[in-house]
């Protein structure tokens, strides 16, 4: 008994050494390629260190169920590898240990991860997906980190184009520096060129302040009459100016519950109760528009006494082709294009009905999807 024990504790051992490096490596090759899919979200937004660590450690929080079945594949071909080229494996089988008992301690191991995989898949998963999703959102709206480009016209300052001629790097000074300033109307435009200048953020993050030097500014001046000609501006000449724009360039986090609704940010109950839910809401929304379709497009005609008398009596087959070629030339034509436009009326009025329909079956294929992601049923 003492020597089966002795060879479990070695195996799994064997086993857990590859298996913590394998997976590690796993978690860290999908971390790479979600970081891939939002670097454009991170670069350039002057992120603070502790932004970046909770978006990197809801992102592994997310990624841990699909980097446990590699790694254990992984762990388990290389333990065994390992084991039957070192003879090791021979010599169990030599000594008359079957090969399901040798493997014994690696399945109530894998057993124990499966656990923790679904556990994981549908409870931690679904908080960590919308802690991450909230903190993308707010990435996007994050203003870029404000790095002007020497001869370009920057316009991602809202009402605002800034054109620089030359930077110098080691002091921070701008030369030959043209400010468009659309905050109150195109017709109103403020123009400021200096020779040169320096800009910097507030302590706060919320302002830009501009050191300018020995420059003009051009202001457009309403015209007091509408049939004016000509439209009036000001001129001023400064040998110092400072001016301060508004930029929100800190980071702030949305609130992130607009994304509860989200299939992939609910555990398998809530899933199960959504999936209803929107069945039934589909179900209703078909039978309206059926009950509206069959009431107005497709609806029985409705004969009067005397015309379903007649009917009867002369109980003869009206033939279409026959009615069609009776009529004249222009008769057909306003027939057919009667027919034209009624069909692409009624095809419009389908399409349009359609989306709504298909946004509601969409949204119940994705829930059922993520429903069987976090199953452990095969």
């Amino acid at each position: 008994m003492l020597r089966v024990k002795k060879l479990d504790i070695f195996i799994l051992k064997s086993f857990l050494m590859l298996f913590i490096g394998t997976f590690f490596i796993c978690l860290f090759i999908f971390m790479m390629q979600f970081l891939w899919r939002y670097v454009d979200e991170l670069v350039g937004k002057g992120l603070e260190m502790s932004v970046l660590a909770q978006f990197f450690f809801y992102s592994a929080l997310t990624l841990i169920p699909l980097s446990l079945p590699l790694a254990i594949l992984l762990a388990a071909l290389m333990t065994f590898g390992n084991f039957g080229e070192r003879y090791e494996l021979l010599s169990m089988k030599a000594a008359g240990i079957p090969l399901l008992r040798i493997i014994r301690p690696l399945i109530i191991f894998c057993t124990f991860l499966c656990c923790t995989s679904f556990y994981f898949q549908n409870v931690i998963a679904p908080k960590a997906q919308i802690k991450l999703l909230t903190l993308l959102v707010s990435m996007k709206q994050t203003s870029p980190e404000l790095d002007i480009p020497e001869g370009v016209f920057y316009d991602e300052i809202e009402g605002y184009n800034i054109y620089v001629k030359q930077k110098d790097r080691e002091t921070g000074m701008l030369k030959d520096v043209l400010i468009y300033n659309f905050s109150d109307g195109f017709e109103n435009a403020h123009i400021i060129w200096a020779s040169e200048g320096k800009m910097e953020m507030t302590a706060d993050k919320q302002h830009l302040y501009l050191h300018l030097y020995n420059g003009e500014q051009f202001e457009n001046l309403k015209s007091q009459t509408i049939s004016s000609n000509n439209v009036p501006y000001r001129r001023e000449t400064f040998r110092e100016k400072h001016t301060i724009i508004e930029f929100d360039g800190g980071f702030n986090m949305v609130d992130g519950s607009f994304l509860s609704d989200r299939s992939d940010s609910k555990n398998m109950i809530e899933i199960s109760q959504s999936i209803d839910s929107l069945s039934h809401r589909a179900d209703s929304l078909g039978r309206s528009m059926y009950n509206e379709i069959k009431a107005s497009t497709y609806r029985n005609i409705v004969l009067s006494k005397a015309d379903s008398v007649k009917i009867v009596e002369t109980n003869n087959k009206i033939n279409v082709d026959s009615l069609f070629n009776s009529y004249t030339l222009a008769e057909k034509d306003k027939t057919l294009g009667s027919a034209a436009d009624r069909t692409e009326s009624l095809a419009s009025e389908w399409n349009m009905k359609s989306y709504q329909t298909t946004d509601a079956d969409n949204n119940i294929r994705k829930h059922e999807a993520d429903w069987h992601k976090k199953s452990p049923s095969p």
